[in-house]
């Protein structure tokens, strides 16, 4: 069953070491991603690494990072470019070009931390660059078959096809036995048995390397979220160590992964016996069809009767159905998503005509009948979601509120998916408390409810002064530094000087304090050239957010797919469109 609050709730924290290698690029009205990207001789890929967000559409006067050229750039400028095409791997692209993986990766950086992307485009080192390669044999990597590994299990592993994998080792085209140790990458001679290679198996001769004994190994299926570090503790081995045993850990930790471990080692494959899971996937065959009405604020009618602005026009000018076309986008691909699970679940779509105190929901329940449905999403405002809730509750049906964050009345059939401003502040205080922090209040005099919240909320927190102007007291700021804690300073102000003020004191302070700026909500001064980005960087900017970048396997394979319909990658609300429809027809498939 549904809980009565989904609340997605990240505390974002920037930190970075990057300040001193990229431009700032102010963005004009009407320029294009491609454009900037040409203007400072870089490729959109690297615009999009640094600016996320631009992914979504760029706004006029907004800030992005553009990289510079780097030494790197300069060492491989006689050599080739490579785009990234649909489900070519790493392994691929080397022997292609007959380049090592240590070179390749030499000359992209960004493939140790982001991995390999379709549209990225690859520096290819020259062959002066890469001698070494044609005179040195690749070194040969294999790999052990577990217990319950698959072909397509191992190919995913090590970042290689299937079609690969067979043509290495012809054998396993029938079946794949136990035990079978795999050549993954470089070549045998023809001569060499399988009971050759664990013979001359090579060990790495680095100096910290280690030789494992003759011992049993079990296979571990890595759980979501899980680290090298909490393997490596959970499992008593050290990183290094865990590595060397699976060296597609060199790429990252993965869920899913099959990982080969001693049996002797500590590791679990119930991590928290007290827990339990259950699999939304796992649909109830016994379930009747359920069904499901999307209440989106189209506002067809306005539109039609627009006899100023054409629909393409209106397109381009009107944010808020923009908002709702990237959210219908997305909950479009969730429906196929739960189609393709065999899903018994009907959808349906409706005009809710609204703004922020009208709508016509009323009407539409009426007419279709929506009392009798299993859950309703939408409408957008908080008002019409409280009035939908209110009529269809007779019948307890959910009605769940995708975007509002209005703190609303409180209904026993209304669901909010973003939590409340209150919520998001005092979450973000608990996370300070948690790390035992001196926490410190810059709040400016016009800021009254946030100085009362904090007076009545968070006695622990202390203000800084203010001067008898109303500008900060630097030296009531510095005096409430303590040496042997985190000292969070709250800035709450929309003051230009006061910012630079606090800024600069906490940029003095860095030396001898361990300072971090915090924020309660977005502040728009902090975008403009009066406040130094290097600055906020510097003293680690950390404010509460309701999103976060998701890199998962599952997220990928909803972005690819996204940008294969539409070509364009999704935005913040088209996403949130997918994760909330197809949650909900989940949940409803597993009652």
């Amino acid at each position: 069953m549904m809980k009565k609050s989904i609340y997605i709730f990240v505390l974002l924290l920037t930190v970075s070491v990057f300040a001193q290698h990229y431009d700032r690029h102010k963005v004009e009205k009407g320029e294009t991603i491609a454009q900037i990207a040409q203007k400072y001789s870089v490729t959109p890929y690297d615009i999009y690494k640094l600016n996320p967000d631009a992914q979504s559409g760029l706004k006029p006067n907004s800030l992005l990072l553009i990289p510079k050229k780097t030494g790197i750039q300069k060492t491989i400028a006689q050599g080739i470019t490579h785009k990234v095409e649909p489900k070519e791997t790493l392994f691929g692209i080397e022997k292609k070009f007959n380049i090592s993986d240590e070179a390749l990766k030499k000359a992209n950086p960004e493939l140790e931390k982001l991995g390999l992307q379709i549209g990225q485009t690859l520096n290819i080192p020259s062959n002066s660059g890469v001698k070494s390669v044609a005179s040195t044999p690749e070194k040969t990597v294999y790999h052990e078959v577990l217990p319950k590994e698959t072909k397509y299990s191992i190919a995913k592993q090590y970042g290689i096809t299937i079609a690969e994998l067979e043509k290495r080792n012809p054998e396993i085209i029938p079946n794949l036995p136990i035990g079978y140790k795999l050549i993954i990458k470089g070549n045998l001679p023809k001569t060499d048995k399988i009971v050759v290679v664990e013979a001359k198996k090579e060990v790495p001769k680095a100096s910290n390397s280690k030789v494992f004994p003759k011992i049993n190994y079990i296979a571990y299926e890595v759980k979501p979220k899980e680290t090298l570090y909490s393997l490596s503790k959970m499992s008593g081995l050290e990183q290094d160590e865990l590595i060397q045993l699976n060296p597609a850990l060199t790429n990252g930790v993965e869920a899913g992964m099959i990982l080969k471990v001693p049996e002797s080692a500590s590791i679990s494959q119930q991590t928290d016996s007290k827990k339990e899971y259950a699999s939304l996937s796992k649909i109830n065959s016994n379930t009747s069809r359920k069904k499901i009405a999307l209440l989106l604020p189209f506002n067809l009618s306005k539109i039609e009767g627009d006899t100023v602005n054409s629909t393409s026009t209106r397109l381009k000018k009107d944010k808020f159905l923009n908002m709702t076309l990237d959210f219908y986008s997305g909950a479009l691909i969730a429906i196929d998503s739960a189609k393709s699970l065999g899903i018994p679940i009907d959808v349906k779509f409706f005009d809710s005509q609204e703004t922020k105190n009208t709508s016509n929901v009323a009407n539409i329940i009426k007419e279709n009948n929506l009392e009798e449905v299993d859950a309703i999403i939408g409408p957008f405002y908080q008002n019409n979601a409280e009035a939908t809730a209110k009529l269809v509750g007779k019948n307890n049906v959910p009605v769940i509120s995708p975007l509002s964050k209005d703190t609303g009345n409180s209904l026993p059939n209304l669901y909010q998916t973003i939590p409340a401003n209150e919520v998001a502040k005092s979450a973000i205080f608990d996370y300070m408390r948690a790390k035992g922090g001196n926490v410190i209040a810059v709040v400016d005099k016009k800021k009254e409810s946030i100085i009362q919240y904090i007076k009545e909320n968070r006695k622990e927190v202390r203000f800084a002064a203010m001067n008898d102007n109303g500008s900060l007291s630097t030296e009531s700021l510095k005096s409430l530094f303590v040496a042997d804690k985190v000292n969070y300073v709250v800035m709450e102000t929309g003051n230009t000087l006061m910012i630079k003020s606090t800024i600069k004191t906490m940029m003095e302070g860095l030396a001898t304090y361990n300072l971090q700026l915090v924020i309660l909500e977005p502040n728009e001064t902090l975008d403009t050239d009066e406040v130094s980005f290097g600055s906020l960087v510097k003293l680690k900017l950390m404010y509460p957010s309701t999103t976060r970048e998701n890199k998962s396997p599952e997220a990928l394979v909803f972005e690819n797919e996204y940008r294969k319909k539409n070509n364009i990658y999704p935005s913040t609300y088209a996403t949130r469109g997918f994760d909330i429809t197809f949650d909900t027809m989940m949940r409803l498939s597993s009652r």
